[in-house]
């Protein structure tokens, strides 16, 4: 039984025309796959005077987390900030916060 291998040698020396290493079509070449997203926590927040906050809590790096946080201040129409790995809008949010971030591509969940 020959492998896939030794069959495509074969059809390759039979037919000079057809590209081969480097020329090959990029289609056959394996994907790459994007970097996964982490799932994001949002959770309320009521310890701050008196007047609540949603956190988004679960960022592995902080590249993204003051670029996200712009985004999401400026959607909503609210204040906020981020830093320490998590973000933080002014108010009880969680719903539309959830909402914003799938649109973005990133799961979350809501504690």
């Amino acid at each position: 039984m020959e492998d896939w291998k030794s069959k495509l040698s074969g059809i390759l020396a039979a037919n000079p025309d057809m590209p081969a290493g480097d020329d090959a079509p990029a289609a056959h070449a394996p994907e790459e796959k994007p970097a996964k997203k982490p799932r994001l926590d949002i959770i309320l927040d009521r310890k701050r005077a008196g007047k609540t906050a949603t956190i988004i809590a679960g960022f592995d790096d902080d590249a993204d987390i003051k670029e996200i946080a712009a985004r999401l201040k400026q959607k909503l129409g609210a204040g906020g900030s981020s830093r320490g790995g998590e973000i933080l809008i002014q108010g009880d949010r969680r719903n539309d916060v959830a909402r914003i971030l799938s649109d973005m591509g990133y799961t979350s969940r809501i504690i």
